[in-house]
């Protein structure tokens, strides 16, 4: 079911944008930890953001100054203004950084970009007290992830509900994403995802081997958070059972009982490496780019970063058996659903499999996942809402169809969690 990406407005679109707007417009980055980038996916898209649409638009980027040392903290940054709030972005102090930003944007910008939900609650007051032209980026279904308590689930539904209702543009990040917003809300989001040329492929030296030994002979390799919703521990009982290749597992280990539990079950076995999160782009870019195939178990969001770094540096990819990895990757990967699945593709696969698939995943990668075409659509995005007033809506006649229904169709993400049917 997937739809037609709606960026076309009007025909002339960009002529009525220059005849009516002559001077810079003020975008407003709000939902980000902070630029420079170091610590996660919508970091690294503020960035390139403000890389490639600094020339076209004034750009001003929301920071948590928790994240960032007092001499870190300059006040510009690849031209775009930093302002900084003494919030944390993440966890449920989101809620607060995100509402303070956007009190705060509501003063100066023209276009509040708003990456994340947390403060969804707001945006009914700004669309209808203010000529703020709002985009937000609903980051997958974050909902559903299972680190979520149940009331925090609640707030997080709703505030997708509300952000989507009253922003003047939604990003999708995924075309599964967009299949859920136009089922859910019946709106028509923009499907843009993440770009991944900012990755290098670089060849390790001795010094290198020396410090990551692990680097002279094949390995399969894994970066995320560690949370149950990634698959962890699939991924680590699998390949407690291949003898092909170790597996070299980043993450933050520490943060969770989970995490300090699949340490202390894990961390012993010859067969595999636990690696603290390292925040250095050219670290991680010689462990990752120079593995023998990626291993992605994430199963709930949309586009994620990790994944389509890995297939711009050219590395096959075995991806947790999800409709967004399957969109994602255009069903060219593996898939894995269990331990048994894993075991069986990394021993079966020969050089040839490998090789086939790096080559695969480059080519969607090359076509679809670099900064400057990401960029080009946020930046027509922009020119859209400002001389535009209403979203495209549209309506589907599956929208009755039952959970059990979904899932038989491989649609499963569109679906509330049963608790959800029962008191809705």
């Amino acid at each position: 079911m997937l739809l037609p990406v709606p960026l076309l407005v009007t025909k002339n679109v960009f002529e009525e944008f220059n005849i009516r707007f002559m001077k810079k417009k003020k975008i407003a980055i709000i939902g980000t930890v902070g630029i420079p980038a170091k610590y996660g996916g919508f970091e690294t898209l503020a960035e390139h953001l403000v890389r490639h649409m600094g020339e076209e638009f004034d750009m001003y980027v929301y920071c948590t100054k928790k994240k960032y040392r007092k001499e870190e903290r300059v006040k510009e940054y690849l031209g775009a203004k930093l302002i900084y709030l003494p919030f944390d972005a993440n966890g449920i102090w989101s809620i607060v950084y995100d509402c303070f930003s956007i009190l705060h944007a509501m003063l100066f910008a023209d276009v509040l970009m708003v990456l994340g939900v947390s403060g969804g609650f707001m945006l009914p007051f700004v669309k209808r007290f203010t000529n703020k032209k709002i985009i937000v980026s609903i980051d997958g279904i974050e909902w559903k992830r299972d680190k979520w308590s149940r009331p925090a689930k609640w707030y997080l539904w709703w505030a997708e509900k509300t952000a989507v209702k009253y922003s003047h543009a939604d990003i999708a990040d995924n075309e599964s994403i967009q299949d859920y917003t136009a089922f859910r809300y019946k709106t028509l989001s923009n499907i843009i995802e993440y770009g991944a040329d900012h990755t290098m492929k670089i060849k390790p030296t001795e010094e290198h081997i020396k410090t990551y030994p692990f680097l002279s002979a094949p390995y399969a390799f894994k970066v995320c958070r560690i949370e149950p919703e990634n698959n962890i521990h699939v991924v680590l009982k699998a390949f407690t059972q291949i003898e092909k290749m170790p597996l070299v597992l980043i993450g933050n280990w520490n943060n969770s009982e989970y995490g300090r539990r699949m340490k202390q079950e894990f961390g012993g076995h010859r067969n595999i490496i636990l690696l603290d999160p390292i925040y250095d782009q050219g670290k991680l870019d010689i462990i990752r780019g120079n593995c023998k195939v990626y291993v992605h178990g994430h199963s709930a969001g949309g586009t994620n970063p990790s994944l389509v770094e890995a297939m711009y540096l050219q590395l096959p990819v075995v991806a947790f058996k999800v409709a967004y990895n399957k969109t994602t990757t255009e069903k060219k990967a593996w898939y894995f659903t269990n331990a048994e699945d894993i075991i069986s593709i990394i021993n079966t696969a020969s050089e040839e499999d490998f090789a086939a698939k790096a080559t695969a995943m480059k080519e969607i990668a090359n076509r679809r996942y670099t900064w400057k075409v990401i960029a080009d659509k946020y930046a027509y995005l922009v020119r859209t809402v400002l001389v535009s007033k209403d979203k495209i809506n549209v309506s589907s006649n599956i929208t009755d169809l039952h959970v059990n229904d979904l899932i038989d169709m491989e649609a499963g993400h569109l679906a509330y969690p049963a608790y959800f049917y029962e008191k809705r």
